[in-house]
């Protein structure tokens, strides 16, 4: 994986300056929509077919997302055609993401609950993360019934999981020992 990292870093940072001289919320949601397209299986398959030219899998893929590409995407997009690249736009994304996000003092939650949470419930959540954390969060959701109640959260590294699951494991190594 750091190998993967290493060589999307380059691809990040330049698309991440970009971004900065234009609108750098609109490039955040078209790097986020070409990195799950790029994800697609029918998309990798394309991509890594010998008989299509670049220009072809270039144009294709622009032509898969929502969003139509400006001048300097359509470049980014060419740019990682020709070096064989297009698959490393997960991973381009993430690092956008975590340049945006240091920038901004700002951090992705990843928030797993056991239920469903409301807008209401999810507001509170984040205001209560985001004191914990001291930095404004970005959350997403899931929802992981195996949670049995409460929270998980995942940001950056650090990890706050005052879930049930977790509180009967640390009981069942509390009285195993």
């Amino acid at each position: 994986m750091a190998e993967l990292a290493t060589i999307a870093r380059p691809y990040a940072e330049a698309l991440y300056r970009v971004a900065k001289a234009g609108s750098l919320p609109a490039w955040a949601d078209l790097v986020s929509e070409m990195a799950q397209a790029a994800s697609n299986p029918d998309v990798k398959a394309f991509v890594q077919n010998p008989a299509l030219s670049d220009e072809q899998i270039a144009s294709t893929f622009a032509a898969v997302l929502k969003t139509p590409l400006s001048g300097e995407a359509k470049n980014f997009v060419s740019a990682l055609v020709q070096n064989g690249r297009l698959a490393l736009l997960p991973e381009i994304a993430t690092q956008f993401h975590a340049l945006k996000n240091a920038q901004e003092g700002a951090a992705d939650a990843e928030i797993t609950s056991a239920f469903e949470l409301s807008d209401a419930q999810l507001k509170d959540v984040v205001v209560t993360l985001e004191k914990k954390f001291g930095r404004k969060l970005t959350p997403t959701v899931k929802v992981d019934n195996a949670l049995i109640g409460g929270v998980r959260v995942v940001v950056g590294d650090e990890v706050f999981d005052t879930s049930v699951r977790a509180k009967l494991q640390q009981l069942h190594v509390a009285l195993a020992a």
